[in-house]
C-alpha cells in the first residue's frame, strides 16, 4: 500500500511539474507572439511611411528636380533642389533618386545637342542659298551704278548690304564660311566697309590714329574682321539714342597689332549682363542657339565665333560716354603693310594730328593671351589686284574699280547723293522705318548686348 501511495504521489507531483512547465511555455509563446505582432506592426508602419516618402520624392523629382536639372544645362547658376525629405529618406532611396536625375540630365543634354546640331545644319543650308542670291543682286547693282547715276541704286545697294550682314552673321553663328574671299585690305578701309553695313552709319564718327596708313589686314582675316566690326557698330547704334554719335577709333598698339575702339552713349549693361557678354566674346567652345534667346540675340556670339576662329580678341567695359566701350584687337600676325602702289580710298579719314586718347583702350593684361608678345609687323607686296567679285571696302563703289573708274570728286558726290536721298526719304516718310535712318529701330531686334 505504501508503495502504491508513493507511486500515486510521484505521479501527482510529476503531473503538477509538467503542468507548470507547460503553463510557463505557453506564457513564453504568448509573449513571443505578442512581440512578433508588435514588431510586424512597427515594420508595417515604417514601410507605409517609407512608401509615402518615396511617393512624395518621386512626385517632387518629376515636378521640380528634373525640370531644374534640365534648366541648369543652359543656365549654370540655376539651383537644383535636393531631396524633399533628406532626413527621413534612406540611403537606397537617395541614391536611386540621384541616379534618375543624372540619367535624365544626360539624356536631355544629348537630345539638346542633337536638336541644336540639326538646327545649325538647316540654317547653314538656308543661309548659303540666300547669301548666293544677295551676292548676285550686289553684282547687278554695282553694274547699274556704273551705268546710271540714280541715287536710288545706292540705296538699294545699301539695303542689300544690310541683308548680307544678317545672313553672314547667321552663317558664322552656324560655323559656316563667311562666304567671301578678299585680298589684303587696308585696316581703315575694312572699318569703313563695316560702317556701310549698319543702318545708323551716318552717326558713326571714325578717328584715324594709325601711324602707318597702309597698315592692312591679311586676306584670310579681312572679311571676318569686317563682320565682327559691323556687329559691334550695329550694337552701338541700336543701343544708343538716335541723336548721339558713335565714336570709332583705330590705332596701332605698339608691336602687338592694332586696336579698334567703339564707344556709345547708350543704356550700358549691368554686371551680370556684362559678364555674360564677356563670356560670349571670349569664344566659348560650346555655344547653343537656344542660349541666345527668342528672338536670338546673336551679336556678341557672332564676334566670339570669329575671335575663336581667327585669333582676334574682344573686350567690353563701361564707356566714358556713359554706355559701353567695345575694344577689338587685331594681332600682329593678321596684319601687313601694303606697298606704295596701292591707292587708299578717299573715304578713309585723314590721320589725326593729335595723339591717341589719353586713356588708351587696352584690354586687361589677363585677357591678352598670346598677343601680349611684341611682334614686328610683316611687310608684303600685294599678290594680285582685287577682283571684281571682292566685297567693296567703301560704301559706294567696288574697291577694284574705284581708283580707275571714279575720281575722288565723283565718289564724294555719289556718297553725298546717298546721304541726301536717305535724309529726304526719312523726311517724306515721317519716321518710316523703311528709310535708312529709321532702320535703326528695326535693326535693333537682331542685335544684342548679351
Amino acid at each position: 500500500m505504501l508503495i502504491a501511495f508513493i507511486g500515486v504521489l510521484v505521479v501527482a507531483v510529476l503531473g503538477g511539474i509538467w503542468s507548470a512547465l507547460r503553463h510557463v511555455r505557453d506564457a513564453q509563446l504568448v509573449r513571443m507572439a505578442r512581440t512578433t505582432v508588435q514588431t510586424a506592426e512597427v515594420r508595417a508602419k515604417n514601410s507605409d511611411e517609407q512608401l509615402r516618402i518615396a511617393i512624395e520624392e518621386l512626385r517632387f523629382l518629376a515636378s521640380d528636380r528634373i525640370p531644374a536639372a534640365v534648366l541648369a544645362l543652359t543656365h549654370e547658376h540655376a539651383p537644383v533642389p535636393g531631396l524633399l525629405h533628406p532626413q527621413e529618406a534612406n540611403a537606397t532611396l537617395a541614391k536611386a533618386m540621384r541616379d534618375v536625375l543624372s540619367a535624365t540630365g544626360a539624356a536631355a543634354a544629348g537630345e539638346r545637342d542633337r536638336v541644336d546640331a540639326a538646327a545649325r545644319a538647316a540654317m547653314r543650308g538656308a543661309t548659303a542659298k540666300v547669301q548666293s542670291l544677295l551676292y548676285q543682286t550686289q553684282s547687278v547693282l554695282q553694274d547699274l551704278q556704273h551705268e546710271l547715276d540714280d541715287p536710288r541704286l545706292l540705296e538699294l545697294d545699301f539695303r542689300n548690304e544690310l541683308a548680307l550682314r544678317r545672313i553672314q552673321a547667321t552663317a558664322v553663328l552656324c560655323e559656316a564660311w563667311p562666304g567671301l574671299a578678299r585680298s589684303d585690305s587696308p585696316l581703315a578701309e575694312v572699318v569703313i566697309g563695316a560702317q556701310s553695313r549698319v543702318a545708323g552709319y551716318a552717326r558713326i564718327k571714325m578717328s584715324n590714329h594709325l601711324r602707318e596708313q597702309r597698315l592692312a589686314v591679311v586676306a584670310r582675316a579681312a572679311e571676318p574682321l569686317a563682320i565682327a566690326v559691323a556687329e559691334l557698330l550695329a550694337n552701338a547704334t541700336s543701343y544708343s539714342h538716335p541723336d548721339t554719335a558713335v565714336p570709332v577709333t583705330i590705332q596701332q598698339s605698339g608691336g602687338r597689332g592694332a586696336l579698334i575702339v567703339v564707344d556709345d552713349g547708350g543704356i550700358g549693361m549691368d554686371d551680370e549682363t556684362l559678364a555674360r557678354a564677356r563670356r560670349l566674346l571670349a569664344g566659348p567652345e560650346v555655344l547653343l542657339l537656344t542660349e541666345l534667346g527668342n528672338p536670338p540675340q546673336a551679336g556678341f556670339a557672332v564676334v566670339g565665333r570669329l575671335v575663336r576662329q581667327y585669333g582676334f580678341s574682344c573686350h567690353v567695359e563701361s564707356s566714358p560716354y556713359g554706355g559701353v566701350r567695345a575694344m577689338l584687337r587685331v594681332p600682329a600676325e593678321l596684319l601687313t603693310v601694303l606697298d606704295e602702289e596701292h591707292t587708299l580710298s578717299v573715304l578713309v579719314p585723314a590721320p589725326a594730328e593729335t595723339a591717341a586718347p589719353a586713356r588708351p583702350a587696352e584690354e586687361p593684361a589677363g585677357d591678352q593671351g598670346p598677343m601680349a608678345e611684341a611682334t614686328p609687323l610683316p611687310s608684303r607686296r600685294r599678290r594680285s589686284p582685287r577682283t571684281a567679285a571682292a566685297r567693296p571696302v567703301a560704301p559706294v563703289q567696288p574697291a577694284a574699280e574705284a581708283p580707275a573708274a571714279r575720281t575722288p570728286e565723283q565718289a564724294g558726290a555719289l556718297w553725298g547723293a546717298l546721304q541726301d536721298g536717305t535724309r529726304s526719304g526719312r523726311s517724306a516718310a515721317g519716321g518710316d522705318t523703311t528709310a535708312t535712318g529709321g532702320t535703326a529701330a528695326a535693326d535693333k531686334q537682331g542685335d544684342d548686348r548679351s
